[in-house]
């Protein structure tokens, strides 16, 4: 699938890209998609899972899911809650058609959503693939994935790269279409202008080193060109490895606004201001402390030295007295005749 705009926000407030492709397999099992709904632009992304038409079929049914749902939200209506619904309704939608249709029976997929308004940014995830949100470079929120190889690495058994080039580093511990019941994550993030939004299949994730991918995110091109380099890129990592290599869908969301909702402080933050206030706050109180002592010795010197010239002035004043009393002695004894 070549790469697509997929930009239809009248607001001003994001341009987006998207591109599919269907790697070293004989079908592109991943499957995206957008809309401008009432509680924000919305891109999806999912990764099939199934044999046959399995795969396909469940990454498409969830994302025509995912944006009829939202699409259908009233205003009024809580965005996380809406977006679990969607999931969710998604989810019954790919056993439905499992039911109906033995050779689909076990298909699945993971998905992927991106919800964002002026207010914030809700992000949503089941399986391994991610959303990141990279600001000048640097990620500043991604998504973990639901797989036994990040469960070892939450454990800290593995590192991240590990698990990226595990055997097992497909093996999903969470998708849609396997059970009723589907747990679904949502965070709510603040972005600022120039923010770039990653939603990706793990054929673009698991292709190389975080790094790497974040390096190649944060290129200064127009977004357009960053999204094609960067399928292109993978899609020529997988055929000089020798092809067969998986599906690989990517889109790219930027932002041209500050969100209107600014970020919450978080609790080590709050820890580290209340220190720093603390200790603000004891070194001015030791100023005082100080000030008032220099003060206060300074009074004492002060007062040392008046009482000493008062002393001094005391002493003279009585000899000048006692000079006077001399005087008038002298002046009231007799004549001699």
């Amino acid at each position: 699938m070549e790469l697509q705009k997929i930009c239809t926000d009248d607001n001003g407030l994001v341009i987006a890209f998207a591109e599919s492709r269907i790697g070293g397999r004989r079908e592109n099992q991943d499957a995206f998609h957008w809309a401008q709904t009432r509680l924000g632009y919305l891109v999806t992304v999912c990764d099939g899972m199934g044999g046959g038409p399995g795969g396909k079929t469940a990454s498409s049914i969830a994302v025509q899911e995912i944006v009829r749902v939202i699409s259908e939200a009233q205003p009024d209506e809580e965005t996380a809650n809406v977006i679990i619904k969607a999931i969710r309704q998604a989810n019954l939608a790919i056993i439905q058609a499992g039911n109906d249709n033995p050779a689909l029976r076990g298909m699945g997929s993971t998905a992927t959503v991106l919800l964002l308004n002026e207010e914030s940014a809700f992000v949503a995830h089941d399986g391994d693939s991610r959303v990141y949100q990279i600001r000048d470079g640097k990620k500043v929120f991604r998504t973990f994935d639901h797989s036994m190889v990040f469960d070892m690495v939450a454990q800290g058994v593995i590192t991240e790269e590990q698990a990226r080039l595990s055997a097992q580093s497909n093996v999903i511990t969470r998708a849609l279409g396997v059970k009723p019941d589907i747990e679904v994550e949502v965070a709510e993030v603040t972005y600022e202008k120039g923010d770039r939004f990653l939603l990706c299949s793990d054929g673009i994730h698991g292709s190389m080193p975080e790094e790497e991918l974040l390096k190649m995110a944060k290129a200064k091109a127009k977004l357009g060109i960053v999204t094609d380099d960067i399928a292109t890129y993978v899609d020529n990592l997988g055929r000089t490895s020798g092809g067969g290599h998986d599906n690989l869908t990517i889109a790219m969301v930027e932002t041209l606004k500050n969100s209107k909702k600014q970020p919450k402080m978080s609790k080590l933050t709050k820890i580290l201001l209340i220190v720093i206030s603390a200790i603000c706050l004891g070194s001015v109180a030791l100023n005082i402390v100080q000030c008032s002592t220099n003060h206060s010795a300074k009074l004492e010197t002060e007062l040392k030295a008046w009482q000493d010239s008062a002393a001094v002035k005391s002493d003279s004043i009585k000899a000048l007295k006692d000079s006077v009393q001399a005087i008038k002695s002298v002046q009231q004894l007799p004549e001699k005749k």
